[in-house]
């Protein structure tokens, strides 16, 4: 009997692409409307977009001047007491790297520490008013429970911009409206606004405006579109334009982002000479309109990835991993932001990210400690007979008729899939192996999908011994 570590490899790494909020209990909140009067001499709001009313970067205002607070060290308890202040009963989550766009102003809170029950934020630790070794571009935000207090009423107030923010967009085909097959690959534009839907003006618009657009909509790219067709149809058509001199970089992960104009009423007049934008979108391997077009797809060679997602439970989302001289690696988190994320998004075949994930949110590297003894009568028997105990880190492996030689060892976990996971690629750990009849060394040990396919192919075609493979 020889012993032999196993262990669980998890690499550090960042996760995108679907919105993931961490709802975690909090302390019930105060029940006296006194208690829940708010800092005193301080007023909160909300701001920044895209956002829903009870979610946004935090701002407070104190002498008169409004800031806004660092994310540094900050956390769920910290958004349930800023919550409370704001009028609304708890937290579910809260974002950081200014995720609702940079404030302006004052930092005022920098290493904000709260334990989740204090009446007011002037009760929580922090480095001191106005002390901060901060950007703008490190802004905390919340996202509240819409849930209100009862019989709150207090000076703060949730200050909302007074000009109407884009919040959704759709493409409307030009004809055949409510036949077309979903997805709506290529139509008209209209955003939603607060008074209803509304198209966009095209004088000025680019393949930026489009690529933007495309994004929101989940695809990873735009292409051109048949302008005459659609300025034709117009002609025949009435229009209710609300919004016009859009102007995109192209990297924006929303059309809000960009630099536009509303109309501050319906008036045609106002686009001269112009017509509804259209755009046209090239659907991901997740959207594909027509079994033609799979077939299409399928019948194409298909190169290796160098870019993968490990770890989600939904598709578009997991940690991210880039293969790199034929092994798989993980990206440090540091300036990851919605940019950076909607990048790995579109080369994925999705549209923009929701939301840029850090902090090793789908998984980490707690370096690796094991902790082996003689527990008696456990291990892996002849024949396969598993009698693993779950609170030791290490299995003793029955070898004795192995002759010596190069082996692989591979150690497999739900190999029938009977326990639902959100990725079983990660359930096989292979190690090189090498016994000379008294010791025993084991190295290149690796996850199951570490390597690129080519390395792997190579990895098996390892000379030695095979046995106990699982059929």
């Amino acid at each position: 009997m020889r012993p032999v570590s196993v262990w669980q490899w998890s690499p550090w790494g960042l996760w995108l692409c679907l919105l993931c909020r961490l709802c975690l209990g909090s302390p019930s909140p105060s029940t006296d409307p006194e208690k829940r009067a708010g800092s005193q001499g301080l007023r909160f709001r909300l701001a920044g977009f895209p956002r829903k009313p009870y979610e946004g970067r935090v701002e407070i205002q104190r002498a008169g001047e409004w800031g806004t607070i660092c994310d540094d060290d900050f956390t769920l308890q910290a958004a349930h007491v800023l919550c409370r202040e704001l009028g609304f009963t708890e937290a579910t989550g809260w974002t950081h790297s200014a995720k609702y766009g940079p404030g302006t102003g004052r930092i005022w809170l920098d290493n904000l520490s709260c334990t989740g029950t204090e009446q007011s934020v002037t009760e929580c630790a922090s480095r001191g008013w106005g002390n901060s070794d901060c950007t703008h571009d490190e802004d905390a935000g919340v996202i509240c429970k819409d849930q209100r207090l009862p019989g709150f009423k207090d000076s703060n107030v949730i200050e909302v911009e007074h000009n109407p923010q884009v919040e959704e967009v759709r493409l409307r085909p030009g004809v055949g409206w409510g036949r077309r097959p979903l997805p709506v690959t290529e139509g008209l534009v209209e955003v939603k606004l607060p008074d209803g839907w509304s198209q966009v003006c095209d004088k000025g618009w680019s393949a930026h405006n489009s690529h933007v657009v495309c994004g929101m909509l989940g695809f990873p790219s735009e292409k051109r579109v048949n302008t005459a067709f659609y300025r034709l149809l117009a002609q025949r058509q009435q229009h209710s334009f609300g919004l016009h001199g859009v102007a995109c970089v192209g990297t924006e992960a929303h059309l809000s982002l960009c630099s536009l104009e509303f109309y501050r009423a319906n008036d045609t007049a106002r686009c001269p000479g112009g017509a509804p934008a259209v755009v046209s979108c090239v659907p991901g391997p997740l959207y594909t309109a027509s079994s033609g077009q799979k077939k299409q797809q399928q019948s194409k060679p298909q190169g290796e990835a160098h870019v993968r997602l490990k770890g989600g439970a939904h598709p578009g989302e997991g940690r991210v991993e880039v293969l790199k001289a034929g092994t798989w690696g993980t990206v440090c988190d540091r300036k990851w932001d919605l940019q950076a994320a909607s990048v790995v998004c579109r080369e994925l075949g999705f549209g923009s990210a929701r939301e840029a994930l850090s902090g090793a949110r789908m998984g980490q590297d707690v370096s690796k400690r094991y902790e082996c003894a003689n527990f008696g009568e456990q291990g892996i028997t002849v024949g396969c007979w598993d009698l693993y105990r779950h609170d030791i880190d290490c299995q003793w492996i029955d070898i004795t008729d192995v002759k010596p030689g190069n082996y692989i060892l591979q150690v497999v976990i739900n190999p029938n899939f009977e326990v639902a996971e959100s990725d079983f690629t990660n359930n096989a750990m292979k190690c090189n192996c090498k016994y000379d009849g008294h010791r025993i060394w084991v190295h290149n040990c690796h996850i199951g999908d570490a390597f690129s396919e080519e390395a792997n192919r190579r990895f098996e075609r390892y000379p030695g011994q095979t046995s106990n493979q699982i059929i």
